[in-house]
């Protein structure tokens, strides 16, 4: 797997740096990835003491993959001084040097960096404006409050940053104190130090403040704007380009894919008869790797796969794509393949929209999908009925790692703005400043926010919750979480060094799911599981 590098993965979409994708309609054999290298990391046996490399690895794996400290729930409180009092203990300093630990061990080799991270600045600034808040009444403390002596080691450029994201979290606390007047003298400030092009920070500011001053117009004039937050719908639409962009460049998709299917292969070892259903289907390229798995195994030859794609009318001109392209690649492989479309209507999944073989050995693959239905419980327990009836003999789950779903809403927004100041970082350091795919990105990241910030009660539809949530939920129809292999680990582990920014890229273990992280902020979780 440490072979397949960046003319690859090209490979894949058929595209070259700086280009468009190719006819992903109708894809030949060069679309997939070359077997020989990936072959050398997907595994099937069930011990894996049977293969010294992984023997004389699995110990140092387990020491490099930290485990992740479950931070206690937001208190319920209305002040934002109180929000942040909880982040505190994560600033050290070392010698004078800028060293921010993350909150758990991780992979990431902690190294003293040039200048502190997006997310490490929104925390600072929150210790400031805890200082602050806690220090006087005025009504705009943080802009004539004088430096503090813990930030004289810092560039002018993150003093600025700091002092930027200061105006922010005022102009939050203002909004939720509907003090409208003097939030709108603090966001025109952001408005003036912040762009949609400048460093992440700039960014980050740029898109939480336009988001507060709609809230706030909304509130305080009955402004009411129709805002496009339906996400999973302009998710589905975004151009090709920014798929493969983000693929390529940054990290979590393929760390996560890679992990989930290696679980998949694990558990389809002696499967004749392999379907896989697949919620939320996007272009399907993961699959290829279970396709090449398959066929090469050389015991228990595979006598059919197929893929079914769930997904919203809005997914159906996407699932079709996926569809055309896996049948290229499956014929290249010379597989049995067959590949089923299910769409879901407004308000149920139902079982027989599935063509199901009595002696087909079922998987669940489910990347970004459940959290789409929070908003709609009675759905999402329809989903998970139906899922039962299947009995699969795992369920594969992939979702966002952060508690967006809080009724308070400056703690939503708080962990909303150091989840995506942690997103933008990382998009500042793997895709170029001004590249159209990485502006695509971060407007799409904006839905989110604006969703977030601005809407409440039945409008509000992004309600991220973490792994505890889930668990709790997953619980109440009889499913286990099963502990992720040290082979799916030993997968996400090759392929964060595989990026150039892998050190930054951190891998913790929260009970038995693993959390793909950035410099030690969670993004995503991968779980596993099984009915009882």
């Amino acid at each position: 797997m440490e072979g397949v590098n960046e003319r690859k993965q090209d490979e894949v979409f058929g595209v070259e740096d700086g280009g468009e994708p190719g006819d992903i309609d109708s894809p030949g054999p060069e679309y997939g990835f070359h077997l020989d290298d990936l072959m050398k990391g997907l595994i099937f046996y069930e011990d894996l003491q049977q293969d010294c490399q992984l023997q004389s690895f699995s110990d140092d794996l387990l020491l490099d993959i930290g485990e992740h400290n479950n931070e206690e729930n937001h208190p319920h409180t209305t002040t934002s001084v109180e929000l942040f009092r909880r982040f505190r203990s994560g600033f050290k300093r070392i010698n004078g040097e800028k060293i921010i630990e993350p909150t758990s061990e991780s992979i990431c080799v902690k190294e003293p960096t040039t200048r502190l991270s997006t997310e490490e600045i929104m925390r600072v600034a929150g210790t400031r404006f805890i200082q602050s808040s806690s220090q006087t009444v005025d009504i705009m403390p943080i802009l004539s409050k004088p430096l503090d002596l813990s930030l004289s080691g810092l560039s002018s450029e993150e003093i600025e940053d700091i002092e930027l994201a200061d105006m922010l979290l005022a102009s939050a606390e203002k909004v939720s104190n509907q003090e409208y007047e003097h939030a709108s003298k603090l966001l025109s400030q952001c408005d003036r130090l912040s762009s949609s092009t400048g460093n992440p920070v700039q960014r980050v500011v740029y898109y939480f403040s336009k988001a507060l001053r709609e809230k706030s117009d909304r509130e305080s004039k009955g402004s009411r704007k129709n805002l496009p937050f339906d996400i999973p719908k302009v998710v589905m639409s975004a151009p090709n380009s920014a798929i493969i962009a983000n693929f390529k460049h940054v990290p979590f998709c393929q760390v996560e894919q890679f992990a989930g299917v290696q679980a998949i292969v694990e558990n389809m070892a002696r499967a004749k008869r392999v379907h896989i259903i697949d919620f939320g289907i996007k272009c399907g390229v993961q699959w290829t790797l279970l396709m090449q798995a398959l066929a090469s195994r050389s015991e228990c030859p595979l006598e059919s796969l197929k893929i079914t794609a769930v997904g919203s009318w809005a997914c159906s001109r996407q699932m079709e794509i996926a569809g055309k392209w896996l049948m290229s690649f499956a014929e290249t492989m010379n597989l049995p393949f067959s590949f089923m479309e299910v769409t879901m209507s407004a308000f149920d999944l139902k079982e027989d929209q599935f063509e199901i073989d009595a002696e087909e050995t079922i998987a669940i693959y489910s990347e970004f999908f459940l959290w789409t239905m929070i908003p709609q419980p009675d759905r999402l327990d329809s989903v998970m009925n139906v899922i039962r009836k299947f009995n699969p003999c795992i369920m594969v789950i992939v979702e966002v790692e952060s508690n967006l779903n809080s009724p308070y809403y400056l703690s939503r927004f708080i962990e909303a703005l150091f989840y995506y100041s942690a997103y933008f970082d990382c998009l500042d350091v793997c895709m170029e400043k001004e590249v159209q795919n990485r502006l695509f990105t971060e407007s799409l990241m904006n839905q989110g926010i604006k969703s977030v910030v601005v809407a409440e009660g039945e409008e509000r539809k992004v309600r991220h919750v973490t792994i505890d949530v889930w668990r709790a939920f997953l619980s109440r129809f009889g499913m286990e979480e099963k502990e992720l292999s040290m082979s799916s680990l030993y997968q996400a582990y090759l392929m964060v060094k595989n990026f150039a920014c892998g050190n930054s890229c951190t891998l913790d273990r929260n009970g038995k799911s693993l959390i793909i992280g950035w410099k030690g902020t969670p993004i995503h979780s991968v779980s596993v599981w099984k009915f009882l």
